[in-house]
């Protein structure tokens, strides 16, 4: 049946314009109820359970089905109700949309009161169909709803109705379910008595004419790791003038959660702050000593100069939520029976949040996840409701598990929907696969990795001409001949974005078949490449560049410690050696052109872990080693980048995935302006050439480590590069690379931004044919905006899995003291580096319950003056490292002061010595004495 609403809209011009909109209801939509037969089979299959698993409901005794409205499922759906207690949700299914449960909107009836009759009628609807299934049919269909009115009105019409709480609460089988229930307002669970801490947030509608106006701006909130009462707000849109807004002290925060979407109100200049130097993190006070919280406000105030002083605003209202489920530890409170409990996040970043619970002595030890439901104006934290039990704090499974959630990582086994579009095994290259494509079987071709490397992108070949040049090929696994536009596959890989490396795990964006067999380079076996070839003179000079799909046969496998050997040793003269020692020269002079050029060799220490071969356990921890070969791999990988990144953007000038690397802003360099100057040096940041040529120039004969250092702060003062459509930008300059464009092409089985470049290259070439999401620039730019996030928070979780490694290393082996380097330096503490471990951390000067000591701190200088020891940047010191576990949830590893030797401050090596003795050493130790 058709029926049909027709309305008039008057146009942009002017103009009337008359609208009809068409309503197809059908009578063929079955109930999906097994066993139904007043259906008729009109349904394809049984979508719920023929006889519901009996949820022991002391209010629903019989068995039943559960009909939850709109609020209830947005409410409640990230609670991971167990199935057999929730029975089935039959608004999630095919309800029925026919002519016995359609309704119309009535005159002078909103669209949420037609919806909620609209459900009501579905459950009234249900509860007669059911009893047409057989005479003794006691099954129904129970109405959940939290609005008062709508559930009246279900009572009224016959209809069983229960708000959600009281439904749970008669799961006698189930009392924890409880704990799951989220609160039904912002203003729900008050603290009783509670003063009022928070200004209202304003309404939506006044925050928009406030944004209009320009009274409010609107931006991300980011709050701080290092410092609880301070956080920054990105300002949204074009316009490079209060681009970043300060926001100091709890008022100021008002209740905003990190990576909310607020409105900010800006404060008059005479109000406006420096960011703080000093490190502080939220220690758990009372939930309403807020008068301890202002006491710590004051720290954050200190005198700076004018030009120091930053834009700095205050939270008015929240235009967008973007709360998750948050992992972390229930912080059990010392009042005996009490069911309010703290929970404390994993991510710093993120307020304590306020829980009911009954289970806090099972849930205490352990991580849990946990949902935010609201935050009063009268609580110091917001309130929530416990979601899952993960597992036993500091065990590897569950530790890896919580860093894989709170990176968003996308971790689940692949569906079997994603693994249908496979290639069938065995697999073979067939005579359809070699159409297009050039047979390079006989060239010299190797690979070069790290050791262990299963999922090999790369290979390369150098060989000499005949007309004496040389000819040079990179050769990319063809992973977009497997991977096919739209389907599963395609989608599953678009999704996950990049391959996640942690110290003991991969997280594949493609499934192991691909990733580490068909697609994988290996030695031996023929496998398809895209390649592109140069020939080039003997100075590195292009001369000729090729684009082709291929299959070769990789000759070796190697790694970049045999790859060196290889190349140093005067007795090896195959053919492989050769050709690495070929592009080994090429690579050179290619690095020593870029340089010139103005891009920049930066620092970063990265460290790698030695296993325990049976417990897994690091049982070494070095900074890892970097040869010629690391960097002649890269040179070429660079240049085949470029390359591509040319030829995509001449074909598509709209349509190209590119990569750009913004240029800092000036205020980015002060740090390490500053660092420089205080050692006497010069660095110059007006382009990337003047800041290259200055790192250059900037060493110290007795002091060999300070151009480490100084690159390494570099590398701190640098932009985040970013995947882009080029038909959405202009700016295409990639600062770090010193290149007027760039792409990612030699990666495809482990960043789905390459997949996509090879599909441009293809249709550039004629190897393949394109589709119309390829040439969309508003969906490619939607899949930069993934790829970005992904890989951002593919980054932080591979720190997340170092530093939880560098735990278990220093748990094994105990407090011991080394060289460290200091690379800030804040107001109560200094922040340090240890070279041979690659390891930063904090070396706070204020504790707890301790005296404080006298701190002078200077920020133009930087330093910061301790008694009588003034500590600036660079400055070398030793420092014990211990692994702190006094505080479970954040478990991390603590740096105390050993030298310099300042009273009452550092620690001698004796206590270092001594602390490292178990029990009944020490005892003997005292006795001894």
């Amino acid at each position: 049946m058709l029926k049909s609403k027709t309305f008039l809209k008057k146009t942009r011009a002017g103009g009337v314009m008359k609208i009809v909109r068409e309503h197809y209801l059908r009578d063929d939509i079955g109930c999906g109820a097994a066993g139904c037969t007043a259906c008729c089979g009109a349904h394809e299959g049984p979508a719920l359970e023929p006889q519901p698993q009996d949820p022991a409901s002391s209010l629903c005794p019989q068995p039943h089905y559960l009909l939850p409205d709109t609020n209830v499922l947005l409410h409640q759906i990230v609670s991971a109700w167990r199935p057999g207690t929730w029975a089935s949700v039959a608004s999630s299914l095919r309800l029925p949309g026919s002519l016995e449960t359609y309704v119309e909107q009535e005159q002078g009836e909103n669209a949420n009161d037609r919806n909620d009759r609209a459900i009501r009628v579905a459950a009234k609807w249900y509860n007669e169909h059911l009893k047409k299934m057989s005479a003794d049919n006691q099954l129904q269909v129970i109405f959940i709803t939290n609005d008062r009115k709508n559930k009246e009105k279900a009572v009224e019409e016959g209809i069983p109705a229960f708000t959600c709480e009281e439904y749970v609460k008669s799961l006698t089988a189930n009392p924890e379910l409880i704990d799951r229930l989220a609160c039904l307002s912002e203003e729900g669970n008050e603290i009783e008595s509670g003063k009022i801490i928070f200004s209202e947030h304003l309404p939506l509608s006044k925050l928009q004419q406030g944004i209009k106006s320009g009274t409010y701006l609107q931006g991300t909130f980011r709050a701080s790791r290092e410092n609880y009462l301070e956080a920054t707000v990105w300002i949204h849109g074009d316009s490079e003038e209060n681009k970043e807004i300060i926001l100091q002290g709890l008022k100021h925060l008002n209740r905003a959660i990190h990576e909310d979407i607020v409105a900010v109100e800006l404060l008059p200049k005479s109000q406006w702050v420096a960011p703080s130097s000093v490190v502080l993190h939220d220690e758990g006070q009372n939930e309403d000593d807020v008068e301890k919280e202002e006491e710590r406000e004051q720290m954050l105030k200190t005198a700076v100069s004018e030009n120091m002083l930053k834009p700095t605003g205050r939270v008015v209202g929240i235009i967008k939520r973007n709360w998750r489920p948050y992992c972390g530890m229930l912080s059990k409170s010392d009042i005996k029976e009490s069911r309010r409990h703290l929970f404390t996040p994993a991510d710093k970043r993120i307020p304590r949040i306020r829980i009911e619970t009954r289970q806090a002595s099972t849930l205490e030890g352990r991580r849990i996840i946990v949902a935010i439901d609201g935050w009063p104006r009268n609580s110091r934290y917001p309130n929530g409701h416990f979601v899952k039990n993960l597992g036993d704090v500091g065990e590897k499974e569950t530790e890896t598990e919580v860093l894989l959630l709170e990176h968003d990582v996308p971790h689940q086994p692949f569906s079997q929907a994603v693994l249908s579009f496979l290639p069938k095994m065995p697999w073979g290259i067939t005579e359809k696969d070699m159409k297009n494509r050039e047979d390079l079987r006989h060239l010299c071709i190797c690979s070069v990795d790290p050791p262990g490397c299963t999922d090999i992108d790369d290979a390369l070949h150098c060989r000499e001409l005949e007309n004496g040049n040389l000819e040079v090929g990179v050769h990319i696994a063809d992973v977009s001949h497997f991977i096919r536009p739209g389907n599963a596959l395609d989608q599953e890989s678009a999704r996950r974005g990049t391959t996640v490396y942690l110290c003991e795990k991969r997280i594949d964006m493609v499934p192991e078949l691909l990733s580490s067999n068909l697609c994988s380079l290996k030695c031996d076996v023929d496998r398809l490449a895209f390649s592109c070839i140069w020939e080039m003179n003997h100075s590195a000079e292009i001369l000729k560049t090729k684009f082709t799909k291929s299959v070769i046969n990789s000759k070796a496998s190697l790694t970049y410690a045999e790859a060196q050997l290889r190349i140093d040793s005067a007795n090896m003269r195959d053919d492989i050696t050769t050709s690495l020692r070929g592009l080994n020269k090429l690579a050179k002079i290619l690095k020593k052109k870029r340089i010139e050029k103005g891009a920049l060799t930066l620092s970063s220490p990265e460290v790698r872990f030695h296993m325990d071969s049976e417990t897994h356990d690091p049982i070494d921890l070095q900074t890892k080693e970097l040869r010629e070969t690391n960097s002649m791999v890269e040179e070429f990988m660079l240049l085949a980048n470029i390359s591509v990144a040319k030829k995509i953007h001449e074909e598509f000038s709209e349509h190209a995935l590119l990569r750009k690397h913004p240029a800092p802003p000036p205020s980015n360099y002060e740090i390490l302006v500053k660092a420089a100057r205080s050692r006497n040096l010069e660095i110059k940041t007006d382009t990337a050439k003047s800041l290259a040529e200055s790192l250059d120039q900037a060493e110290s004969p007795t002091f060999p480590y300070l151009n480490t250092l100084l690159r390494i702060l570099a590398t701190r003062c640098m932009m985040q590069a970013v995947y882009f459509c080029s038909g959405m930008d202009n700016d295409f300059h990639h600062y770090g690379l010193a290149s007027p464009i760039y792409t990612h092409f030699t990666s495809p089985i482990r960043r789905y931004a390459d997949v996509i470049v090879h599909r441009l290259l293809a249709v550039a070439i004629g190897a393949d044919c394109t589709y119309p999401e390829l040439t969309d620039k508003h969906k490619l730019a939607d899949i930069c905006k993934n790829l970005n996030y992904r890989h951002k928070m593919a980054q932080y979780a591979q720190r997340a899995s170092v530093a939880f490694h560098t735990q278990l290393f220093f748990k094994s082996k105990g407090r011991v003291s080394e060289e460290a380097y200091i690379l800030f330096v804040r107001k109560n503490a200094i922040v340090v580096l240890i070279p041979k471990y690659g390891l930063e951390g904090t070396v706070f000067f204020e504790e707890k319950d301790k005296p404080n000591p006298r701190l002078i701190y200077d920020d133009e200088i930087p330093s910061l003056k301790i008694e009588d020891t003034v500590f600036h940047v660079f400055d070398k010191v030793k420092v014990k490292i211990m692994l702190d576990s006094s505080n479970l949830q954040h478990q991390k590893i603590r740096m105390s002061l050993v030298e310099p030797q300042i009273p009452g401050i550092s620690i001698s090596p004796d206590d270092i010595s001594n602390m490292n003795l178990n029990g009944p050493e020490k005892k003997k130790m005292k006795l001894e004495k």
